[in-house]
Protein backbone atom coordinates (compact mmCIF):
# COMPACT_ATOMS: atom_id res chain seq x y z
CA UNK A 1 0.00 0.00 0.00
CA UNK A 2 3.00 2.89 0.90
CA UNK A 3 4.24 1.83 -2.40
CA UNK A 4 1.00 2.52 -4.09
CA UNK A 5 0.65 5.78 -1.94
CA UNK A 6 3.98 7.21 -2.72
CA UNK A 7 2.91 6.90 -6.95
CA UNK A 8 -0.10 8.88 -6.48
CA UNK A 9 1.68 11.70 -4.69
CA UNK A 10 4.74 11.76 -7.54
CA UNK A 11 1.71 11.78 -10.14
CA UNK A 12 -0.02 14.51 -8.41
CA UNK A 13 2.80 16.40 -8.27
CA UNK A 14 3.75 16.01 -12.11
CA UNK A 15 0.23 17.62 -13.20
CA UNK A 16 -0.03 20.04 -10.92
CA UNK A 17 3.22 21.31 -12.22
CA UNK A 18 2.12 20.51 -15.75
CA UNK A 19 -1.41 22.29 -15.47
CA UNK A 20 -0.24 25.32 -13.53
CA UNK A 21 -2.10 24.42 -10.43
CA UNK A 22 0.88 26.14 -8.43
CA UNK A 23 0.93 29.76 -9.99
CA UNK A 24 -0.75 32.32 -8.18
CA UNK A 25 -2.01 33.59 -11.46
CA UNK A 26 -3.61 30.69 -13.26
CA UNK A 27 -3.40 30.55 -17.52
CA UNK A 28 -1.94 34.18 -16.66
CA UNK A 29 -5.39 35.49 -15.72
CA UNK A 30 -4.79 37.60 -12.16
CA UNK A 31 -6.77 34.88 -9.99
CA UNK A 32 -5.79 30.84 -9.00
CA UNK A 33 -6.84 27.91 -10.21
CA UNK A 34 -9.73 27.64 -7.19
CA UNK A 35 -11.01 30.75 -8.60
CA UNK A 36 -11.05 30.39 -12.08
CA UNK A 37 -12.21 26.54 -11.46
CA UNK A 38 -15.53 28.53 -9.69
CA UNK A 39 -16.13 30.85 -12.11
CA UNK A 40 -15.84 28.34 -15.07
CA UNK A 41 -18.45 25.67 -12.54
CA UNK A 42 -20.78 28.67 -12.47
CA UNK A 43 -21.31 28.40 -16.41
CA UNK A 44 -23.74 30.77 -18.45
CA UNK A 45 -26.82 29.42 -16.76
CA UNK A 46 -25.73 30.27 -13.42
CA UNK A 47 -25.56 27.69 -10.97
CA UNK A 48 -26.90 26.91 -7.21
CA UNK A 49 -24.43 27.45 -4.61
CA UNK A 50 -25.22 24.15 -2.93
CA UNK A 51 -24.72 22.86 -6.00
CA UNK A 52 -21.23 24.19 -6.43
CA UNK A 53 -20.31 23.14 -3.21
CA UNK A 54 -21.45 19.42 -3.78
CA UNK A 55 -19.65 19.51 -7.03
CA UNK A 56 -16.70 21.20 -5.92
CA UNK A 57 -15.99 19.19 -2.24
CA UNK A 58 -15.49 23.00 -0.44
CA UNK A 59 -17.50 23.95 2.80
CA UNK A 60 -19.66 26.56 2.75
CA UNK A 61 -17.59 29.29 4.07
CA UNK A 62 -14.80 28.66 1.62
CA UNK A 63 -16.99 28.78 -1.62
CA UNK A 64 -18.24 32.06 0.13
CA UNK A 65 -15.46 33.50 0.49
CA UNK A 66 -14.44 32.52 -3.56
CA UNK A 67 -18.09 34.11 -4.70
CA UNK A 68 -16.92 37.48 -2.53
CA UNK A 69 -13.80 37.67 -4.43
CA UNK A 70 -15.30 37.21 -7.98
CA UNK A 71 -18.39 39.76 -7.02
CA UNK A 72 -15.62 42.41 -6.23
CA UNK A 73 -14.01 41.84 -9.55
CA UNK A 74 -16.78 42.51 -11.17
CA UNK A 75 -17.30 38.92 -12.38
CA UNK A 76 -20.41 37.14 -10.57
CA UNK A 77 -23.61 38.22 -8.53
CA UNK A 78 -24.88 36.28 -6.00
CA UNK A 79 -28.61 36.31 -5.40
CA UNK A 80 -31.59 34.78 -3.50
CA UNK A 81 -33.91 32.38 -5.96
CA UNK A 82 -36.71 32.85 -7.12
CA UNK A 83 -39.37 30.32 -5.23
CA UNK A 84 -37.14 29.93 -2.35
CA UNK A 85 -34.94 32.95 -0.87
CA UNK A 86 -32.96 30.72 1.02
CA UNK A 87 -31.59 29.07 -1.79
CA UNK A 88 -28.90 31.63 -3.53
CA UNK A 89 -27.96 31.22 -7.09
CA UNK A 90 -24.40 32.65 -8.89
CA UNK A 91 -24.19 34.00 -11.92
CA UNK A 92 -22.00 35.81 -14.16
CA UNK A 93 -22.17 39.08 -14.78
CA UNK A 94 -21.43 40.33 -18.61
CA UNK A 95 -17.65 40.57 -17.68
CA UNK A 96 -17.85 37.08 -16.31
CA UNK A 97 -19.04 35.00 -19.20
CA UNK A 98 -16.38 37.41 -21.28
CA UNK A 99 -13.79 36.06 -18.58
CA UNK A 100 -15.23 32.60 -19.12
CA UNK A 101 -14.78 32.53 -22.99
CA UNK A 102 -10.73 33.83 -22.29
CA UNK A 103 -10.49 31.18 -19.51
CA UNK A 104 -11.50 28.48 -22.25
CA UNK A 105 -9.36 29.56 -25.33
CA UNK A 106 -6.78 29.37 -22.53
CA UNK A 107 -7.73 26.37 -21.18
CA UNK A 108 -7.37 24.79 -24.82
CA UNK A 109 -3.86 25.92 -25.85
CA UNK A 110 -2.63 24.55 -22.51
CA UNK A 111 -4.41 20.95 -23.67
CA UNK A 112 -2.34 21.85 -27.10
CA UNK A 113 0.80 22.31 -25.50
CA UNK A 114 0.56 18.89 -24.39
CA UNK A 115 -0.31 16.80 -26.89
CA UNK A 116 2.20 19.10 -29.39
CA UNK A 117 5.57 17.44 -28.08
CA UNK A 118 3.74 14.15 -28.69
CA UNK A 119 3.82 11.46 -31.50
CA UNK A 120 0.49 10.31 -32.91
CA UNK A 121 1.13 6.90 -31.06
CA UNK A 122 1.80 8.67 -27.60
CA UNK A 123 -1.32 10.80 -28.05
CA UNK A 124 -2.91 7.82 -27.97
CA UNK A 125 -1.83 6.53 -25.11
CA UNK A 126 -2.01 9.60 -23.15
CA UNK A 127 -6.03 10.13 -23.67
CA UNK A 128 -6.56 6.66 -23.34
CA UNK A 129 -4.23 6.63 -19.81
CA UNK A 130 -6.23 9.55 -18.99
CA UNK A 131 -9.51 8.63 -19.78
CA UNK A 132 -8.84 5.67 -17.24
CA UNK A 133 -7.57 7.73 -14.41
CA UNK A 134 -10.67 9.74 -14.65
CA UNK A 135 -13.22 7.33 -14.73
CA UNK A 136 -11.09 5.70 -11.69
CA UNK A 137 -10.74 8.95 -10.02
CA UNK A 138 -14.10 9.31 -10.46
CA UNK A 139 -15.28 5.72 -8.73
CA UNK A 140 -12.96 7.14 -5.67
CA UNK A 141 -15.23 10.00 -5.08
CA UNK A 142 -18.63 8.16 -4.65
CA UNK A 143 -20.00 8.09 -1.50
CA UNK A 144 -21.86 4.79 0.13
CA UNK A 145 -23.88 4.68 3.26
CA UNK A 146 -26.81 4.26 5.57
CA UNK A 147 -29.55 6.35 4.57
CA UNK A 148 -33.20 6.97 6.08
CA UNK A 149 -35.24 5.59 3.08
CA UNK A 150 -37.27 8.57 3.42
CA UNK A 151 -35.15 11.10 2.57
CA UNK A 152 -34.43 12.78 -0.37
CA UNK A 153 -31.65 11.14 -1.73
CA UNK A 154 -33.29 7.87 -1.13
CA UNK A 155 -36.69 8.53 -2.93
CA UNK A 156 -34.55 9.68 -5.88
CA UNK A 157 -33.26 6.44 -6.37
CA UNK A 158 -35.95 4.12 -5.55
CA UNK A 159 -38.42 6.30 -7.70
CA UNK A 160 -35.59 5.56 -10.51
CA UNK A 161 -35.40 2.22 -9.91
CA UNK A 162 -38.93 1.65 -10.36
CA UNK A 163 -38.89 3.64 -13.52
CA UNK A 164 -36.33 1.69 -15.03
CA UNK A 165 -37.56 -1.30 -14.24
CA UNK A 166 -40.59 -0.35 -15.77
CA UNK A 167 -39.18 0.49 -18.95
CA UNK A 168 -36.89 -2.60 -19.48
CA UNK A 169 -39.37 -5.30 -18.01
CA UNK A 170 -42.15 -7.11 -20.62
CA UNK A 171 -44.65 -6.00 -18.98
CA UNK A 172 -43.39 -3.09 -17.05
CA UNK A 173 -43.38 -3.18 -13.39
CA UNK A 174 -45.88 -2.45 -10.24
CA UNK A 175 -44.37 -2.23 -6.98
CA UNK A 176 -47.54 -3.49 -5.25
CA UNK A 177 -47.48 -6.83 -7.24
CA UNK A 178 -43.55 -7.64 -6.13
CA UNK A 179 -42.46 -8.79 -2.96
CA UNK A 180 -42.53 -5.74 -0.16
CA UNK A 181 -39.73 -3.88 0.60
CA UNK A 182 -41.20 -0.72 2.60
CA UNK A 183 -39.63 1.88 4.29
CA UNK A 184 -39.89 -0.20 7.55
CA UNK A 185 -38.33 -3.31 5.57
CA UNK A 186 -35.12 -0.83 4.82
CA UNK A 187 -34.87 0.51 8.38
CA UNK A 188 -32.91 -1.06 11.14
CA UNK A 189 -33.14 -3.14 12.95
CA UNK A 190 -35.68 -4.48 9.79
CA UNK A 191 -33.08 -4.00 6.97
CA UNK A 192 -31.46 -1.00 5.62
CA UNK A 193 -30.83 0.76 2.77
CA UNK A 194 -27.58 1.84 1.36
CA UNK A 195 -27.21 5.09 -0.81
CA UNK A 196 -24.43 6.17 -2.91
CA UNK A 197 -23.76 9.54 -3.99
CA UNK A 198 -21.34 11.49 -6.35
CA UNK A 199 -20.54 15.09 -5.49
CA UNK A 200 -24.03 15.35 -3.48
CA UNK A 201 -25.90 13.70 -5.77
CA UNK A 202 -27.34 10.25 -5.56
CA UNK A 203 -26.46 7.90 -8.19
CA UNK A 204 -27.16 4.30 -7.01
CA UNK A 205 -28.60 2.29 -4.19
CA UNK A 206 -28.87 -1.30 -2.75
CA UNK A 207 -30.99 -2.50 0.55
CA UNK A 208 -30.95 -5.43 2.75
CA UNK A 209 -34.08 -7.31 4.36
CA UNK A 210 -32.73 -9.01 7.49
CA UNK A 211 -34.36 -11.77 8.94
CA UNK A 212 -32.50 -12.47 12.53
CA UNK A 213 -34.03 -15.58 13.02
CA UNK A 214 -33.35 -17.82 10.03
CA UNK A 215 -30.09 -16.27 9.45
CA UNK A 216 -31.18 -15.31 6.02
CA UNK A 217 -31.09 -11.57 4.31
CA UNK A 218 -32.80 -10.50 1.11
CA UNK A 219 -31.17 -7.94 -1.28
CA UNK A 220 -33.61 -5.53 -2.76
CA UNK A 221 -33.51 -2.32 -4.76
CA UNK A 222 -30.43 -2.72 -6.39
CA UNK A 223 -30.05 0.46 -8.61
CA UNK A 224 -26.88 2.16 -10.49
CA UNK A 225 -27.69 5.42 -12.73
CA UNK A 226 -26.62 5.05 -16.15
CA UNK A 227 -24.42 8.00 -15.94
CA UNK A 228 -22.08 6.32 -13.68
CA UNK A 229 -22.29 2.43 -14.83
CA UNK A 230 -18.38 1.48 -15.88
CA UNK A 231 -17.11 2.34 -12.49
CA UNK A 232 -17.32 -1.00 -10.46
CA UNK A 233 -20.40 0.63 -7.96
CA UNK A 234 -22.92 -2.39 -8.63
CA UNK A 235 -19.88 -4.26 -6.95
CA UNK A 236 -19.18 -2.11 -4.53
CA UNK A 237 -22.59 -1.96 -3.36
CA UNK A 238 -22.95 -5.83 -2.88
CA UNK A 239 -19.82 -5.92 -1.45
CA UNK A 240 -20.79 -3.35 1.61
CA UNK A 241 -24.25 -4.80 1.71
CA UNK A 242 -22.44 -8.54 2.03
CA UNK A 243 -20.34 -6.98 5.30
CA UNK A 244 -23.58 -4.99 6.39
CA UNK A 245 -25.53 -7.86 6.74
CA UNK A 246 -22.26 -10.65 8.09
CA UNK A 247 -22.08 -7.72 11.17
CA UNK A 248 -26.01 -8.41 11.50
CA UNK A 249 -25.00 -12.32 11.72
CA UNK A 250 -26.26 -13.46 8.92
CA UNK A 251 -25.23 -16.42 6.87
CA UNK A 252 -26.89 -16.42 3.68
CA UNK A 253 -27.61 -13.65 1.38
CA UNK A 254 -30.64 -14.31 -1.12
CA UNK A 255 -32.14 -12.32 -4.33
CA UNK A 256 -33.58 -12.59 -7.35
CA UNK A 257 -34.00 -11.26 -10.42
CA UNK A 258 -35.81 -10.50 -14.28
CA UNK A 259 -34.30 -12.38 -17.45
CA UNK A 260 -33.92 -8.53 -19.01
CA UNK A 261 -31.52 -7.59 -16.53
CA UNK A 262 -28.71 -9.60 -18.17
CA UNK A 263 -26.05 -7.29 -16.71
CA UNK A 264 -27.20 -7.88 -13.06
CA UNK A 265 -26.98 -11.60 -13.77
CA UNK A 266 -23.82 -11.46 -14.94
CA UNK A 267 -22.51 -8.83 -12.03
CA UNK A 268 -23.82 -11.50 -9.57
CA UNK A 269 -22.50 -14.31 -10.63
CA UNK A 270 -18.88 -12.72 -10.39
CA UNK A 271 -19.76 -11.29 -6.81
CA UNK A 272 -19.90 -14.66 -5.66
CA UNK A 273 -23.38 -15.78 -5.96
CA UNK A 274 -24.93 -19.11 -7.47
CA UNK A 275 -28.08 -19.37 -9.15
CA UNK A 276 -30.39 -21.72 -7.30
CA UNK A 277 -33.83 -23.26 -7.42
CA UNK A 278 -36.47 -20.50 -6.89
CA UNK A 279 -37.16 -19.40 -3.20
CA UNK A 280 -40.16 -17.31 -3.40
CA UNK A 281 -43.27 -16.77 -5.79
CA UNK A 282 -41.61 -13.11 -7.37
CA UNK A 283 -44.15 -12.45 -9.70
CA UNK A 284 -41.01 -10.49 -11.84
CA UNK A 285 -38.14 -12.89 -10.93
CA UNK A 286 -36.34 -15.40 -13.36
CA UNK A 287 -33.52 -15.93 -11.80
CA UNK A 288 -32.55 -16.85 -8.19
CA UNK A 289 -29.34 -16.26 -6.55
CA UNK A 290 -27.55 -16.99 -3.08
CA UNK A 291 -24.41 -16.69 -1.05
CA UNK A 292 -23.18 -17.81 1.80
CA UNK A 293 -21.28 -15.37 4.24
CA UNK A 294 -18.69 -16.45 6.64
CA UNK A 295 -19.62 -15.63 9.89
CA UNK A 296 -18.44 -12.67 11.92
CA UNK A 297 -17.57 -13.21 14.85
CA UNK A 298 -18.31 -9.93 16.40
CA UNK A 299 -21.51 -10.48 15.32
Amino acid sequence: MNDQIQAIRRFNRVVTQRVGALEDEYLSRERSLGLSRLLWEIGPDGAEVRLLRARLGLDSGHVSRQLRALEQQGLVTTDPGDKDGRVRTARLTEQGRAERDVLDRASDELAESMLGPLTDKQRERLLSAMADVEKLVVASLVRVEVMDPRSQDARYCLRSYFEELGRRFDAGFDPAQSISAGDSEMTLPEGLLLVATLQGSPVGCGALKLHAETGIAEIKRMWVSHTVRGLGLGRRLLDQLAEEAAQRGTHTLRLETNKALVEARRLYETAGFTEVDAFNDESYAHHWFQRDLPRDPAA
